[in-house]
């Protein structure tokens, strides 16, 4: 007989099918990092309390059993502090909300809910291609068959535009302007829309694309050699290939984890480096505020060369000496005084 769902069970409906999408607005990625997040932390729960599943219930949902939780996610999964504390926001937006819906519960829920972040987390270096890298990418890659045009097109395009790789896979046909000027909107975090301008070469080559296959009569730009929408892993899988093939002329590539989302930062330093100020290419990538696109600058080991010698082009140079002095003082003296 089927077991009809209890409190937790409907509490998970109403949190997936209309508290996200509807009343946060959350966009289909963001639901499905809560998804993740979620059932990872019932297994772990049906396994400490020795039953399934679907006989857990919203009196399952303790405080203990939360940070039990969160130190086997760095224990036995391996996760970093970044990857733990986005469970365990996940967490606290769930339980907020059965605590809105439970208020019988609000004792047992409001340790959950303030339950704090850990710090200590260590921001990795962003990774992104300098343009020999790109173009080393772009080399490899065999035009001579329609996937790889179609596989050249969009890595233009997610370069062109500096679209998060869902971004680009969600993008449809009308949402291109092909007159001049060429432009495409997408459709960001937050459901935030925004314009993008693009080349006149990636223009053309989604013409050129389109035009090829346009008996399939699928609505997105880069459907898979079925119609069907192509995902995320795929995307990366077909960068860490392309990107296997181009390290054997460019040594550069071989050391660097490079995912779908360093073509994005690849965007963003080019930008940067070109000149482009902070605003605008926060507008341009859709960054919900200009600290996130500060990063940028902070990782560009071309801008920090160039930021030293405009402060100090020669006053810093070691004399004859051997001390380094800056007018007449000793610099390392003095900074060890600090």
């Amino acid at each position: 007989m089927k077991r009809q769902p209890n409190d937790l069970g409907r509490a998970l409906l109403a949190f997936f099918d209309e508290y996200l999408p509807a009343q946060r607005g959350l966009s289909p990625h963001t639901v499905r990092s809560y998804r993740d997040a979620i059932v990872i932390f019932l297994r772990f729960s049906a396994s400490d309390a020795k039953r399934s599943v679907d006989r857990l219930d919203v009196v399952d949902l303790t405080v203990e059993r939360v940070i039990h939780f969160l130190s086997s996610l760095e224990r036995e999964r391996a996760n970093g502090i970044a990857t733990r504390n986005a469970r365990l926001g996940a967490l606290h937006v769930f339980a907020r909300f059965l605590a809105a819906r439970h208020p019988e519960r609000l004792g047992p829920l409001q340790p959950i809910i303030g339950l704090p972040f850990k710090r200590g987390s260590i921001e990795s270096p962003i990774e992104y291609l300098d343009r020999d890298e790109l173009d080393a990418l772009f080399k490899c890659i065999d035009r001579s068959t329609p996937k790889g045009r179609r596989d050249y097109a969009l890595f233009t395009f997610m370069f062109n535009t500096g679209a998060r790789v869902q971004e680009a896979l969600d993008a449809r046909i009308e949402d291109v302007r092909f007159e001049a000027p060429p432009q495409v909107k997408l459709l960001g975090k937050g459901r935030k829309e925004r314009i993008c301008p693009l080349w006149p070469v990636t223009a053309k080559l989604l013409t050129a694309l389109l035009a090829e296959r346009c008996a399939r009569g699928s609505p997105l730009l880069f459907p898979n050699a079925r119609g069907q929408p192509m995902t995320r892993y795929g995307v990366r899988y077909l960068l860490c290939r392309y990107v296997k093939k181009a390290a054997e002329s460019t040594p550069s590539l071989r050391g660097k984890r490079l995912h779908p989302h360093s073509i994005r930062h690849s965007t963003a330093v080019a930008l940067l480096k070109a000149g482009v100020d902070f605003a605008t290419i926060s507008h341009w990538l859709g960054h919900a505020g200009l600290n996130t696109t500060m990063r940028y600058a902070r990782s560009d080991i071309d801008l920090k060369r160039r930021a030293l010698a405009q402060v100090f082009p020669d006053a810093i140079a070691p004399p004859a000496g051997g001390r380094l002095l800056l007018q007449g003082t000793d610099l390392m003296g003095w900074l060890r005084r600090i």
